[in-house]
């Protein structure tokens, strides 16, 4: 049970099904990131599954048809529902998690207590990665399991690409960062300006790109969703950051693309940046955009409020560059390094094109067949 089936999950599901025989309930809801395009959402999903209102879940979970019942945290009535379904079938409950740090909103204050007894209560747990693994344990989960977040690295990775078409893009930079994603706060967005401007990079011919900010940017989430369209450069761009004038010298702002434009992207690109914060209301639970971008061997800068650094993708000094997350010193720092280090780069790029082979659908997969195998039920291998 869970709200979507976006475009970066479908071989994921598609992969969970080949071992254990799952049917997917998507019950919708609000979609943050790795959003489709319009015309994917059309597109026949590789799996069985049946779309539903929340408040279908517990007769569904309750229905005696299936070995065990899976839930996501997303969804306020689907938990519950759940839940009571499961239960009253006398079913396995198996809690699919990414949370490590609950939201402080009034909302999900109300929840606290309820997913606390959850983590207790469900027969098993799977995370996103470590990070998570140690949340829930502090809050009392015992069968815990890790189910990496994972891509389709092959589409990630393959050889050909295009030069990025759009017309803003700095061909003639020196040096090429990349952002890509929304530009919300808690993306890192305003320490990302700042940090650009403390960098001086400008002065020496670098960009600073940002895929996602430009217009048409609200049209979806994770900077993936519509097509690339308008873009802007210097002042515009240096808008979204905060900055003017000079500062905001070197940066463009591109338009949400679909994932072959956003691909080529990468191919085209030097370094990604994700500069991530903690807020209220959010704490960047992985970062797709971080295998992404490995699959093109581009080094990493993220913070460590970045569940990719904190669950053990990106490691500091190994496969990419990571620091505290709010400190637009030691990022501009950290951009600084990797600009004037090509060697270094390359370095870090192909470790990290190596290492993110491992985060995989099949090893996905693999996370809930062992949860399964843990309570008598998987017909996979773990």
């Amino acid at each position: 049970m869970t709200g979507h089936a976006p475009l970066d999950r479908r071989g994921a599901f598609a992969a969970l099904h080949q071992r254990e025989r799952v049917e997917f309930a998507l019950f919708g809801g609000r979609l943050r990131h790795g959003a489709a395009p319009p015309e994917a959402e059309q597109e026949p999903l590789p799996f069985p599954h049946r779309r539903v209102r929340q408040r279908e879940l517990a007769r569904l979970a309750a229905s005696g048809a299936h070995r065990a019942v899976v839930c996501s945290t997303a969804g306020r009535l689907a938990l519950p529902a759940a839940w009571a379904g499961a239960r009253r079938a006398g079913v396995p409950l198996i809690l699919w998690t990414s949370l490590w740090a609950h939201p402080r909103s009034a909302p999900h204050a109300l929840s606290y207590v309820a997913l606390a007894r959850l983590y207790r209560s469900a027969d098993a747990v799977v995370t996103y990665g470590p990070h998570v693994s140690d949340y829930a344990r502090a809050r009392g989960a015992r069968n815990v399991h890790v189910a990496p977040q994972s891509l389709d690295n092959d589409f990630w990775s393959a050889p050909e690409a295009q030069p990025p078409p759009q017309r803003a893009w700095p061909a003639e930079a020196t040096v090429k960062l990349l952002f890509v994603g929304r530009a919300a706060r808690e993306k890192g967005i305003e320490v990302l300006g700042r940090a650009w401007a403390q960098s001086g990079l400008a002065r020496s011919g670098a960009a600073l790109i940002l895929a996602g900010a430009g217009a048409g940017a609200g049209a979806g989430a994770g900077g993936r969703a519509g097509t690339a369209g308008g873009a802007g450069t210097a002042g515009g761009a240096g808008g979204v950051l905060g900055l003017a004038g000079a500062d905001a010298a070197g940066v463009v702002a591109l338009s949400p693309m679909a994932p072959r434009q956003l691909r080529d992207l990468y191919a085209a690109a030097d370094v990604l940046v994700l500069p991530s914060i903690p807020t209220r209301t959010f704490r960047e639970p992985w970062g797709l955009v971080v295998n992404e971008a490995m699959n093109r061997g581009l080094p990493v800068i993220a913070t460590d409020a970045v569940g990719a650094a904190a669950g053990g993708l990106v490691r500091d000094g190994a496969n990419g560059i990571v620091v505290p997350a709010g400190d637009a010193g030691a990022l501009a720092a950290a951009m600084r390094r990797l600009a004037d280090a090509p060697q270094l780069r390359a370095e870090l790029g192909a470790r990290g094109a190596r290492d993110v082979r491992a985060y995989s659908h099949d090893a996905w997969a693999e996370g809930f067949s062992c949860a399964l195998a843990s309570v008598n039920l998987s017909r996979g291998r773990c």
